[in-house]
């Protein structure tokens, strides 16, 4: 598929029964999972609580030479992660795993998905003081994991506490110091399975043709709001967040997982035809051949031919060694991709009518360009057929489809009209009720909300990861307080506002605090949570008072200068943003020793 639907990942973990070269283990099971991300990948490697981990951008074999994989040495686990670019696009310190190193030993974490409550769950952390490197959900999941696990018996225990804290799609593989933990969340919208290897050895993958590229073999789903411990003393299973609804994401079988890949019982392959044949009974067409787009279009094109009786025939040859065109960041970049991709077998289109099946349209755009290089092949009626409903809605649980006003099925409601754009004779796209039936044997429904607006669980009300805003948030990380407004320059549209929300910044950056309030505010902040220890003292507040506007100052006496930690001081300042709106303005925080009263 051309069009613009990424933010795949795909996670794995292995445990060994002894020292080994888990680092080759975890590369190959990553070059089998390469399709569902292809722009950085990772491997961390646990030999015997000592981590060691490399991770860079660019596909498996581009980051993983024999001599990284060396350095990595061995051990007796390891996880690995390939992604796609998510929220804030290209950011070093969004590539998994990702590694922390707390009081109770390091933690190494990978996971595929999206949090719908990740923003809330960051400001908390920010407002305690934390500092995130990245803008990816991982680091809400590990530093929620970190919190709890200071206050419970083991990792797998923090984890079974902070389940229902994390609202969305998660399957994620978690290595500590003597344990291999794997989890996903209650709804299952992220496929995560569970092998074992002829050596004994178990492996945990995204899919399960990873377990294949490794020589392991299949044993069992972990199932929605599973838990699953491997130590040295086993396997073992936590099932208290188990037994809701399950809904899995239809874009698994349909795009993003591998066509040899089992997903919860149902051949990815045999989904894909499945897709085909219906989409042949829901709209027939007199034709010559049928072919499909390389790849995910390949078996429903083969499920519509043996379906219709129309001849199957390869239509176009595909370049394997250029990524996915959507991984261009701009749409001239991603026709040149496909120009370079795609090249198609004349003597099998000239002449012909031609239905041509692909997984689905986004923009449309690249979707005409495909059209337009069998027109120009020769083919005198093309006719296509989606294997996925028109997309009308974003989808908040770790597929980035684009903004609404840039997909085709919400500029144009009317197939006609899609028809159009796209230069096809004819269009048909698959019904969502028959969408529901390509893997009714494995017992879930599907997360279909992208198709209709209807979600499993409640969404923000408002896409939060905007890509814009997300830019700015990105660029402007380090004033995080500004406040935008947005116009047009070419037609003039809420120019008026930006004199309103000057004033309204003025005045934010003029308002005064009360010292009671303000002396009330600080004084249940540190109640809230204590200034860290430094050697064996500890900071203490004796007063605040604010002493400046524009911007506003505000000065604490305290013991000791030297004690006050910069995100001790973050924490007081996102403290102080929480109870009144300074928005548009920084404010500064001055600390001044004052010797303790007798």
């Amino acid at each position: 598929m051309f069009d613009s639907l990424h933010e795949e990942c795909g996670v794995f973990g292995v445990f060994e029964n002894q020292t080994t070269t888990v680092a080759q283990t975890a590369y190959l099971a990553l070059f089998a999972l390469q399709h569902r991300g292809q722009e950085s990948c990772g491997i961390a490697v646990n030999d015997d609580g000592v981590f060691r981990h490399h991770r860079g951008d660019g596909l498996v074999p581009d980051v993983f030479s024999k001599e990284q994989l060396a350095a990595l040495g061995t051990g007796n686990m390891a996880i690995g992660h390939v992604r796609y670019s998510t929220t804030g696009g290209k950011n070093a310190n969004n590539i998994q795993p990702l590694v922390i190193r707390h009081i109770k030993g390091n933690l190494a974490v990978a996971h595929n998905g999206n949090l719908v409550n990740a923003p809330e769950l960051r400001r908390q952390f920010e407002l305690k003081g934390a500092i995130f490197h990245g803008t990816s959900d991982t680091e809400s999941i590990a530093y929620s994991i970190v919190e709890e696990r200071l206050h419970s018996k083991s990792t797998e225990e923090a984890i079974e506490k902070i389940m229902p804290r994390l609202q969305g799609a998660f399957s994620c593989v978690v290595m500590t110091a003597t344990k291999l933990i794997a989890f996903r969340d209650p709804n299952g919208f992220r496929p995560l399975c569970l092998g074992k290897t002829a050596d004994d050895a178990y492996v945990v993958a995204s899919e399960s043709c990873a377990l294949d590229s490794i020589g392991a073999h299949f044993v069992r789903n972990i199932a929605p709001g599973e838990i699953v411990v491997i130590s040295k003393d086993g396997v073992r299973s936590i099932t208290t967040h188990c037994g809701g609804l399950r809904h899995i994401c239809v874009f698994e079988y349909i795009y993003f997982a591998r066509p040899d890949s089992v997903i919860e019982g149902v051949s990815v392959q045999h989904a894909r035809m499945r897709a085909g044949a219906y989409l042949a009974k829901e709209h027939p067409v007199d034709a010559d051949i049928v072919i499909g787009v390389p790849d995910s279009g390949l078996d429903a094109a083969l499920g519509y031919a043996q379906e219709s009786g129309i001849p199957y025939g390869i239509g176009f040859i595909k370049n394997r060694y250029i990524g996915r065109s959507f991984i261009q960041p701009t749409q001239g970049q991603r026709e040149d991709a496909v120009k370079i991709k795609l090249n198609v077998l004349r003597e099998n289109i000239k002449g012909k009518r031609v239905v041509m099946i692909d997984d689905s349209i986004v923009r449309g755009t690249t979707s005409a360009r495909i059209v337009s290089l069998l027109r120009e092949a020769g083919a005198t009626e093309v006719h296509m057929r989606v294997s996925a409903p028109p997309f009308r809605h974003p989808c908040f649980f770790g597929t980035d489809i684009d903004s609404e006003e840039n997909l085709i099925a919400c500029k144009f409601h009317e197939i006609s009209e899609i028809s159009c754009q796209l230069g096809v004779d004819s269009l048909g796209y698959l019904s969502v009720k028959s969408t529901h039936e390509l893997a009714k044997e494995s017992g879930f429904d599907f997360c279909d909300g992208c198709f209709t607006g209807h979600y499993p669980i409640p969404t923000p009300k408002q896409q939060s990861k905007d890509k814009f805003e997300e830019k700015l948030k990105q660029d402007l990380k380090f004033m995080d307080y500004y406040k935008s407004v947005y116009i047009s320059a070419k037609t003039g549209q809420r120019v008026e506002k930006i004199l309103a929300a000057a004033e309204e910044v003025y005045a934010h950056a003029c308002f005064r605090i009360p010292t009671g309030a303000l002396n009330d505010l600080i004084g249940d902040a540190v109640r809230l949570n204590e200034p860290p220890s430094y050697l064996g003292r500890r900071m203490k507040v004796y007063f605040s008072s604010q002493v400046g506007v524009c911007p506003p100052v505000f000065v604490l006496f305290v013991n000791d200068e030297g004690l006050l930690h910069f995100s001790y001081e973050r924490y007081l300042e996102n403290t102080i943003r929480a109870a009144y709106d300074f928005s548009g303005t920084p404010i500064k925080i001055v600390v001044r020793e004052k010797k303790e009263e007798e």
